[in-house]
């Protein structure tokens, strides 16, 4: 039995940039759900977020009507079906993004950070790769699902900074794993057991890095019953903090 869910996005170009590197991917057939926030430059952080979204999800599309269908890469034995699948999918839109930028000068070094949100029978996936977020909110309580693979957190967990230390990091937009970075990429993938009212937001760090989790935990709480307000009030509120870069939201809900 699939989860019954309600579901809105929108990307926005914020305030500074002049094109919009974003992807965002909402694949209601398979409640598989995605946001991209692609590097590179003009022409090519673009391509490489929507490459990185369109494979993950024609992979979907196939594996679902043929299951018979050659993987491209091995089950991991410590995974599920739908973990290996959500595994897979990433990695071979890796090896895509960075074979094209193998090719073509112009885009040489492109990438792109993914996460995305499968429900499938009674359990949220999550698989992602850089530093765009999951959050849930589950009653009154936001909680961020991902582990960000960036720079900042790895000198978090090594040496426990303050508030201030962390607010004033010099390399807060470093990332430290991407999709076309290298052949090969190392794709996390947590589940948990959604309960009803679950609402979960996944976002490029255009939204987090413009209002903190406080804030995005209020625009939540306010706005839950409407998906597609609760998506526009989000990018508002990082427009309005200065939107340095491009927003992406999905809101996904797991229905009570």
């Amino acid at each position: 039995m699939a989860l019954k869910i309600r579901y809105a996005g929108k990307t926005d170009v914020g305030m500074k940039r002049s094109h919009n590197e974003d992807n965002l991917y909402l694949l209601d057939e398979e409640q598989l759900y995605m946001v991209a926030d692609g590097m590179g430059g003009h022409a090519s952080g673009e391509v490489a977020s929507e490459m990185a979204v369109k494979t993950l999800a024609k992979f979907f599309q196939e594996t679902s009507a043929d299951e018979e269908i050659t993987w491209p890469y091995k089950m991991e034995k410590g995974q599920t079906y739908e973990e290996n699948r959500l595994n897979a999918g990433i990695k071979l839109a890796n090896l895509r993004i960075f074979e094209t930028a193998a090719q073509n000068a112009a885009q040489r070094g492109m990438g792109t950070t993914i996460v995305a949100l499968l429900l499938a029978g009674d359990t949220a996936y999550f698989g992602h790769v850089g530093d765009s977020r999951i959050y849930r909110l589950r009653g009154d309580e936001l909680e961020q699902v991902t582990e960000d693979h960036s720079l900042l957190n790895d000198y978090i967990k090594m040496k426990d900074l303050t508030e201030e230390e962390i607010e004033n990091f010099p390399h807060k937009n470093v990332i430290v794993r991407a999709l076309g970075m290298k052949e090969t990429v190392q794709v996390d993938i947590n589940t948990e057991k959604p309960q009803a009212g679950d609402t979960y937001m996944l976002c490029s760090d255009g939204l987090n890095g413009m209002i903190n989790d406080e804030a995005i935990r209020k625009i939540m709480l306010e706005h839950r019953d409407n998906l597609e307000l609760c998506c526009d009030k989000l990018i508002d509120a990082a427009n309005e903090n200065g939107g340095n870069d491009n927003i992406t939201v999905a809101v996904v809900q797991v229905a009570k």
